[in-house]
């Protein structure tokens, strides 16, 4: 498989109070994709982005709303060809002065967009991000961006490709493919591995919320998204085995689960609309014949998995995985 990913970290300022929610990913990745529309968009009077006459050469089009080519099956859409990873000490106020750090992953051939979403990223230094305040006259607080770097959740290793005072933006150099995942894949124990939810899991099964976590369901989702995301940014589909994988994996158990299941609720401001976008969170460990699904696992914390991924749902790191200064997911299990 080709598909590559590139994870960024944007690290910024509060230069007025600001609020963020408890689980934030869906207010910082509705706080993009409204900065992208109103920067980018041409034609602000279509509908939606499948009823504009330019959405095939469209930025917008393709971080937002990516259209199904006539040969693609599946629904209207793609898959976004990101995610968003919020501040992992979200549900917090930061005070003028306080630094805090968001993420997003692209995936394979959307990396080209990268110069649209950090020019969409400054537009939010004037909008600003999260709960509206009365003390700013029912705004949002605004931020100054400091520093924008690639990162790889694998080794660790960092490029930074923008950093105050100087205003070059460098292109990122540090992309994740088949063979980084293989690597480290091979290095997990191969009998029992602990994963932490860092943001809510929400997974469907047989048109039933998964309330109790389990691996199966878990596989069989992630499969499917990986190879949503491998035919329309990588270069083709899956070459594995779907049904033999799943046979193993519903043989691993689940040996502790400290895993609890919140409800929260996306608010889109610009269509009015209520999504749940709740889960599962905590940590789980699994025992079993994990060997042959160890690089899908690897792959699933690199890309999320679930409903709701682009907004920053369906996040997990396994036992053992190196933290970003600053952007530490140890955070989670205290």
């Amino acid at each position: 498989m080709t598909l590559t990913v590139h994870h960024l970290v944007f690290t910024v300022t509060a230069a007025t109070p600001i609020m963020l929610a408890a689980q934030s990913g869906p207010a910082v990745r509705g706080a993009i994709a409204n900065s992208l529309w109103e920067r980018f968009c041409a034609n602000k009077e279509a509908i939606t982005c499948a009823g504009c006459m330019l959405y095939q050469h469209c930025p917008v089009a393709a971080l937002v709303a990516p259209m199904r080519s006539e040969d693609e099956k599946g629904s209207e859409q793609r898959p976004r060809p990101y995610v968003v990873r919020p501040p992992l000490d979200s549900g917090r106020r930061y005070q003028p002065g306080e630094t805090f750090q968001f993420g997003l992953a692209l995936f394979g051939k959307a990396e080209i967009f990268f110069p649209y979403l950090v020019m969409a990223v400054h537009e939010l230094e004037r909008d600003g991000i999260g709960i509206k305040l009365p003390e700013l006259g029912s705004r949002r607080g605004r931020f100054a961006l400091q520093a924008i770097e690639a990162y790889n959740p694998l080794t660790a290793t960092r490029q930074t490709l923008y950093s105050q005072p100087g205003r070059t933006v460098n292109f990122p150099g540090l992309p994740i493919d088949s063979t980084t995942v293989a690597d480290y894949a091979a290095r997990l124990p191969t009998d029992q591995i602990t994963f932490t939810f860092h943001t809510p899991l929400r997974l469907i099964d047989q048109d039933r919320l998964v309330k109790n976590i389990a691996l199966r369901p878990l596989i069989q989702r992630l499969m499917r998204r990986l190879d949503d995301l491998s035919q329309a940014y990588g270069d083709g589909p899956l070459t594995i085995d779907f049904r033999g994988l799943l046979e193993i994996a519903e043989q691993v158990t689940v040996t502790t689960d400290q895993t609890r299941w919140i409800d929260v609720v996306s608010v889109s401001s610009r269509q009015q609309r209520r999504t749940p976008v709740g889960g599962l969170i905590g940590s789980a460990t699994f025992a079993g014949p994990l060997e042959p699904l160890r690089e899908l696992i690897v792959w699933g914390s690199l890309i999320h998995v679930g409903r709701n991924a682009v907004k920053g749902d369906g996040w997990y790191t396994l036992e053992g995985m190196p933290s970003f200064p600053g952007f530490d997911t140890s955070v989670f299990s205290r």
